[in-house]
């Protein structure tokens, strides 16, 4: 079966959600199906199986084929390490800290990465579904490029191009995209799927014709507008995560600092119609909230610094209800930061916590990577994974004392028995639902509504064809 790539004429067209839904309805259909991203840009990181650090994105699409996440499926992850530079992660593991210009001179290697990652897959799936990046006519970017023409080339995939109609334009970028898209790609085109259509689609027949007779490529669909609230590919996304508030019996402030990262633990909370679930982007009083959560950072010694320019640094401190800290915000809420070799800041630095754990933090190189069940306060085992340079030696996982609480662990609120014990401790009246169940439902219905409104049988016909 020919490999397929979904390309986009902007970025956030809808790449991803569309190859996970792919991901579903042909694993559906019996097929073993692998995604992959090239490169992705993302602080919102998961650790596979094999110890190995990539993109919550390429998670997400594996846990909708039904297939154990890998480093295969995202070979090259950048994650933003400020003033212009990048942590460059391969075959899910550090490679350097670098500039743009940089990691640019080394793209030949890079590629001889995705290269070697594509080709395993095909092996061992049957088929692999290739997400794009951007747009793949951005010129002048054509020679650096990893994830749009350099796959479907390489590997001469069948091709599918996502608009997004939302944005307003959506004519003009695909009849822009195809006239500038290469020749080997545009020949392997399927069609162009319309995405986040709002509204009587009968209203788009007439574009429907347009976009076939006169640019002369059909249309696979039009998709509606669909909001799935899980795993957001970046942090922006979280500003329109729709909640779902039914009986409100906790309100969390979320201290969403400029370095805020894998902001999928969030999502068990926003998804819970008995949460309030606040971002708190600037200063204003914590009061009115039962929680504070302190997330995870990319860049937590800077976002401290935030945290005291903003004037959240002494709030927090004042705050006499329940704070609760996850990996980079678990370390804040110690007493001191120590980055000696300019691991996780720019420079070496000495920097003070919020000072509610007798610990301190020592940033040291290799990262933490680990994934599986770990024992979190009194719980046995409880399914998550760490990621993190900050070593901490007297509560290397976990603290609870009164009111403050934290963990290096990314995931403990997916755990419906955590989540639920820990609220009830608010709130006696909080009664708790299962995530497990709202996640499944909400990949299932995402792919099922795709299915409905995409023509499968032309994409299965030009993936099976000679």
């Amino acid at each position: 079966m020919k490999p397929l790539a979904v390309l986009g004429t902007s970025s956030d067209a809808g790449k991803t959600t569309l190859v996970m839904a792919l991901c579903r309805i042909l694993a559906d259909r019996g097929l073993k199906v692998a995604p992959f991203k090239a490169q992705n840009v993302s602080n919102n990181s998961g650790v596979t199986q094999e110890s190995r650090e990539i993109s919550r994105a390429q998670c997400l699409q594996a846990e909708a084929a039904r297939v154990e996440p890998s480093y295969l499926f995202n070979p090259v992850l950048l994650k933003s390490h400020g003033n212009g530079s990048v942590q460059v992660i391969v075959n899910g593991l550090v490679y350097k800290n670098q500039s743009v210009i940089d990691y640019y001179a080394e793209i030949d290697h890079l590629k001889t990465q995705v290269k070697q990652a594509f080709s395993v897959l095909q092996k061992r799936y049957d088929l692999v579904i290739a997400e794009g990046a951007g747009s793949p006519v951005e010129l002048n970017l054509l020679h650096k490029d990893l994830a749009n023409s350099f796959v479907a080339l390489t590997f001469n995939t069948k091709n599918i191009l996502v608009a997004d109609i939302e944005r307003g334009g959506v004519f003009a970028s695909i009849y822009g995209t195809l006239e500038l898209m290469d020749p080997v790609m545009r020949s392997n085109l399927i069609g162009v799927v319309v995405n986040k259509f709002r509204g009587d689609r009968r209203f788009f027949v007439e574009g429907e014709k347009i976009i076939t007779e006169r640019f002369g490529v059909p249309v696979l669909g039009v998709l509606p507008f669909m909001p799935l609230n899980i795993d957001m590919e970046d942090s922006q996304s979280l500003r329109n995560y729709q909640q779902r508030l039914d009986d409100v019996k906790i309100r969390i402030a979320v201290i969403a600092y400029p370095g805020l990262s894998n902001y999928n633990d969030l999502d068990a909370l926003m998804a819970d119609g008995e949460l309030y679930v606040e971002l708190i982007h600037a200063y204003r009083p914590l009061e009115g909230f039962d929680m504070v959560l302190l997330p995870g950072s990319k860049t937590v010694i800077r976002d401290l610094q935030w945290l005291r320019a903003q004037g959240l640094f002494r709030e927090i401190q004042q705050f006499k209800k329940a704070i609760f800290g996850i990996c980079g915000g678990y370390q804040m809420l110690c007493k001191q930061l120590h980055d000696p070799d300019a691991v996780e800041h720019e420079t070496a630095i000495v920097e003070t916590g919020l000072g509610f754990i007798d610990d301190n933090v020592v940033y040291q190189n290799p990262k933490i990577l680990a994934h599986g069940q770990f024992p979190l306060f009194s719980y046995p085992a409880i399914r998550g994974y760490e990621i993190h340079c900050g070593r901490m030696a007297k509560y290397p996982l976990h603290f609870q004392t009164g009111c403050i609480a934290g963990t290096h662990i990314h995931g403990i609120f997916d755990d419906d028995t955590f989540r639920c014990d820990y609220f009830k401790a608010l709130n006696p009246d909080y009664q708790g639902y299962g995530y497990g169940d709202y996640r499944e439902q909400a990949i299932q219905g995402f792919a099922d509504s795709v299915a409905k409104n995409l023509d499968m049988n032309t994409i299965l016909k030009a993936l099976q064809a000679d």
